[in-house]
């Protein structure tokens, strides 16, 4: 179970979300796994929120602040610690990322977001939020602009991206914007060893992935977890037995995939046909 350790309150939101949690649990004289048995979770879990280690949600500020009798005052601070520059329901997913060892995507009809050009989340941002301001916009893809230095950090996960033939074939933007961003795709994955690209070719048929994006992250100090997407909404899934089964399902994925050399020929190709 994880041990207490000092934070600097101050640092951020979500620090002084986690100090507040520990401050209330010592004063009402319960451990970590005795709030847990209380809130229907583990102390591990309790441990990870005063540790500023995973985001606070909403539901369980509830429990505890019923738990610990603190009124409102932790679902007051969950919200203010759950502002985010990305989608509410990716805000989860985007701080593990941060943590991750490794990052295996599967993505089914468009690049994913960590391999994105500018031009491209831009037409995709405005295609799907077709009401956003041109801020609203900006602010979106800037977001995901800074996603993709994961790839450039030092201590950065490895990443490995299994993308569908149909993600090179449905044109988002104009035939420029496709061409930069399939010759992206090459590039990055040449200039760094860290992360591989796979395409799954049309003719492999079938794959239980085909209809959403799924990401499973693995850390070095807590249990893999997968996060799956669709158009407006998003799953962060922790069960260890589904987990599992998303795992043996992207390892199937990446048998039946073109090498990533192939991978890379085929993207190389794709983006000489925008010239066309």
């Amino acid at each position: 179970m994880p041990l207490p350790k000092d934070l600097d309150p101050y640092a951020d939101a979500r620090s002084f979300y986690g100090s507040e949690l520990r401050r209330l649990r010592e004063a009402a004289g319960m451990s970590q796994t005795q709030l847990g048995d209380r809130a229907f979770c583990s102390g591990t879990y309790i441990g990870l929120f005063e540790m500023g280690e995973r985001n606070p949600q909403e539901d369980m500020s509830r429990v505890f602040d019923e738990v610990l009798g603190s009124g409102e005052h932790l679902q007051r601070l969950c919200r203010l610690a759950r502002k985010s520059k990305v989608a509410g329901f990716f805000a989860d997913a985007a701080e593990l990322e941060k943590r991750a060892r490794s990052i295996q995507e599967y993505a089914p009809m468009l690049v994913p977001g960590v391999l994105q050009t500018r031009a491209y989340a831009t037409a995709l941002t405005r295609g799907t939020m077709r009401r956003a301001s041109d801020e609203e916009v900006e602010q979106t893809v800037s977001a995901r602009m800074e996603r993709a230095q994961l790839l450039s950090c030092e201590n950065g996960p490895d990443f490995w991206a299994i993308i569908h033939e149909a993600a090179l074939r449905v044109p988002i933007g104009d035939p420029r914007t496709m061409r930069e961003q399939l010759t992206h795709l090459v590039e990055t994955a040449r200039a760094h060893p860290q992360a591989i690209v796979q395409v799954l070719p049309f003719s492999a048929g079938f794959h239980p992935f085909l209809n959403a994006m799924s990401s499973l992250m693995q850390f070095a100090d807590a249990p893999p977890v997968v996060y799956t997407e669709s158009a407006y909404t998003g799953q962060l899934i922790e069960e260890a037995a589904l987990v599992e089964q998303y795992r043996s399902a992207y390892d199937l994925a990446r048998a039946v995939a073109l090498s990533p050399e192939a991978s890379l020929a085929l993207i190389a190709s794709a983006a000489k046909d925008y010239d066309r």
